[in-house]
């Protein structure tokens, strides 16, 4: 049974913005949330648990790219999500090792 026509994307760009948002956005979110995790957690372990884990989340994100009516809500609730994540590690990491 064919999808119906009035619930696809006509724009092309709109297309590809949804498969860079679920593809590359999802991404950057699964690595930026394991890296969150090696702030508090022993990397290790954090590494060990990507495996498994990494590869769900960034199915779901991709997921939830192509559910979404807004595509630059998408983009937007990545982009934070991803700078909220990293930021821990980022600062630890400055922390740590700056001069």
């Amino acid at each position: 049974m064919p999808a119906n026509k009035k619930y696809l994307t006509t724009s092309p760009w709109l297309r590809l913005s949804k498969i860079l948002a679920g593809s590359v956005g999802g991404y950057a979110v699964t690595i930026s949330l394991h890296l969150f995790f090696t702030t508090f957690l022993p990397k290790e372990n954090v590494i060990i648990t990507a495996y498994f884990t990494g590869y769900i989340l960034w199915a779901c994100l991709l997921l939830y790219a192509f559910i979404a009516q807004n595509v630059w809500r998408v983009w937007g609730l990545y982009i934070v999500l991803t700078v909220v994540f990293a930021l821990p590690y980022l600062l630890k990491f400055n922390l740590n090792h700056g001069s």
